[in-house]
């Protein structure tokens, strides 16, 4: 997985070069938008097919060793177990993922020679890292009962790494220079935390229908609805490569996932709650899906960079005009 690339339009702070766009996005598109020729203003994601199961399976290993420490703590040991099985599972699949996409397992082993906090890649893989190691032993102290003693240890520090990294892939798709993912920073965060929450419950629930992973499978879903329907209005004009073209297929496949499965898992069928269960799961893998092929189809139409740049330097504009006239107003020299 390579890094995003950052070549947004800047505003110089502090001597800082800080990457932005207007929040204010028109909804419907300018009747005339000039472009060259039609050409794609930034490059396309170089990313693979690895990276959205890498960007499912993450989550699904962090909000699962959360559910893990959760369960622990209220003594259900047998839920708490199966939990962290989850975890330890679909950290181990991250790895080869990640690895697949970056074409060199010495491109992955690079990326953990320095730490860089400025880096959302950087930091993502120490926190991979970190994470893969902290579940493993959370699952060896569970299973074990010589080290009982450990696991509320092990089982916090796999549960605050997994906080991280049920969240942490949503602010690397962000830190980039397509538009879709860039305007959507401050959502795709809680979005994907509510996916990773939902998917990890919905396969407990599979495997072992309760009411405390029920209500955590309805509580995920609404979240992750919600979260989904403020990030589209958000989006403005932007967000209409949610209905269009495979993004559309795989946004609108997402939804109605989502919905069935927060429906059956409310009856009280234990078949119908495990079909809800996997549903909801099969809902948060979508959307990954969706959020990745967005990129693609907001990276080949120019206007998703031309129309937020006008957008910026037009309400730039606005607010000098507004500040001089006060200024002069109050007997300044503008």
């Amino acid at each position: 997985m390579s890094e995003p690339t950052s070549a947004l339009p800047t505003s110089h702070v502090s001597g800082r070069a800080t990457a932005r766009f207007s929040d204010d996005l028109p909804s419907e598109w300018p009747e005339e938008v000039a472009t060259y020729h039609g050409r794609p203003v930034v490059k396309e994601p170089e990313w693979t097919w690895e990276v959205p199961w890498y960007l499912f399976f993450g989550g699904i290993a962090g909000s699962a060793s959360v559910i893990a420490a959760a369960r622990a703590v209220t003594g259900d040991e047998r839920a708490a177990r199966r939990a962290r099985r989850l975890a330890a599972a679909a950290a181990a699949l991250c790895p080869p993922l990640l690895i697949a996409d970056l074409g060199r397992p010495k491109r992955f082993l690079h990326m953990l020679r320095v730490l860089k906090p400025s880096s959302a890649m950087s930091v993502g893989s120490w926190t991979l890292a970190a994470f893969t190691g902290a579940s493993s032993a959370a699952l060896a102290a569970g299973e074990a009962d010589a080290l009982r003693r450990v696991r509320p240890l092990t089982d916090a520090g796999a549960a605050a790494l997994g906080l991280a990294m049920s969240t942490y892939t949503g602010v690397l798709v962000a830190d980039s220079a397509i538009p879709v993912w860039h305007h959507a920073r401050r959502e795709l965060p809680a979005l994907f935390a509510a996916g990773a929450t939902g998917g990890a419950a919905g396969l407990l629930q599979v495997a072992h229908p309760a009411p405390e992973t029920r209500r955590l499978v309805l509580g995920a879903a609404a979240v992750e609805l919600a979260v989904e329907r403020r990030m589209t209005r958000h989006l403005g004009v932007l967000g209409e490569v949610y209905e269009q073209g495979d993004t559309g297929a795989w946004s609108k496949a997402a939804k109605a996932c989502t919905a069935v499965g927060a429906a059956l898992s409310v009856l009280p069928s234990r078949w119908s709650q495990r079909a809800g269960g996997a549903l909801i799961a099969a809902g948060g893998l979508c959307q990954r899906w969706a959020v990745y092929r967005a990129g693609f189809a907001s990276a080949a139409d120019p206007r998703h960079v031309v129309v937020p740049q006008r957008q910026r330097l037009s309400g730039g504009r606005s607010r000098a005009r507004t500040d001089a006239s006060s200024a002069t107003s109050n007997g300044e020299t503008p």
